[in-house]
């Protein structure tokens, strides 16, 4: 469905990522994982077309960058790291501009039955369908990071860029939003990207998870081929096997309460 042939971007003249090459198929969950700065959120910024790239990128065998900006948006869909909120709609409104590439009526706004029928299921799917009059500026940073990702869910693409999804989430809302994306993915022509920073969320998510060092693929594959203490502590020069044992039990117990 997705495939990434020798990609290399970055910023200023300078290459953050350098040569990645992978296919994923529809159906399918990847999890991103790497020390910070090694180029996780520059790769998916190249995925989503926001940012120039060099290589091959292609989307059911087209390439990506031959296709104007509304297909690729109706294909693709990234979720970003919150990093402010600077107007002051209400919930509703927020989840819908991600109906705007479907609303037939642009010149006026006015979103169909349809569209309004997918908001109002979004939002019960992030647990927010009571919050849909709230103005976003009144919600905690969990509950921003679920209206956007309502907002993303209801642009109705075929694969989610998720960059850190489950920042600003408790862990209740952090085990929910995984086994969500799991059942999403598995509906339909969808695949699901994320970048994690918990690698034991990674493997919850994940059919494969991807590693990167340096902006380059170090390994990919199952979390039983890539998770393993002598990888770990190579690419994150630290003794993370106690860190994932410890957090896999904290992760397991709120699951079974």
């Amino acid at each position: 469905m997705l495939t990434l042939s020798n990609v290399s971007a970055g910023y200023n003249g300078t290459d953050v990522i350098k040569g990645i090459s992978l296919t994923v198929g529809s159906n399918e969950n990847l999890s991103i994982i790497g020390p910070n700065g090694c180029g996780k959120t520059t790769l998916l910024r190249a995925i989503a077309g926001t940012l120039p790239y060099r290589g091959e990128i292609e989307i059911d065998g087209k390439p990506v960058r031959d296709m104007k900006h509304r297909e690729v948006s109706l294909k693709i869909a990234m979720l970003s790291q919150i990093s402010g909120v600077y107007f002051t709609y209400s919930v509703y409104d927020t989840v819908m501009m991600g109906r705007y590439l479907h609303i037939s009526d642009k010149l006026l706004g006015l979103p169909s039955k349809a569209d309004r029928e997918q908001v109002s299921r979004c939002l019960e799917a992030v647990g927010l369908d009571g919050d849909a009059d709230r103005p976003i500026t009144t919600l905690s940073g969990g509950q921003l990071q679920r209206v956007f990702l309502a907002r993303t869910l209801a642009q109705e693409p075929e694969v989610i860029l998720l960059d850190e999804p489950t920042n600003h989430l408790d862990l209740k809302y952090q085990i929910e939003l995984i086994e969500y994306l799991r059942a999403w993915a598995g509906q339909g022509k969808r695949t699901v990207i994320g970048v994690m920073h918990d690698i034991n969320q990674s493997m919850k998510l994940s059919d494969r998870i991807m590693v990167m060092k340096d902006g380059g693929l170090k390994a990919i594959g199952s979390s039983d081929d890539v998770i393993n203490d002598e990888l770990m502590e190579e690419v994150y020069e630290v003794d993370v096997g106690r860190y994932m044992r410890e957090s896999l039990e904290r992760w397991q117990l709120t699951v079974d309460s």
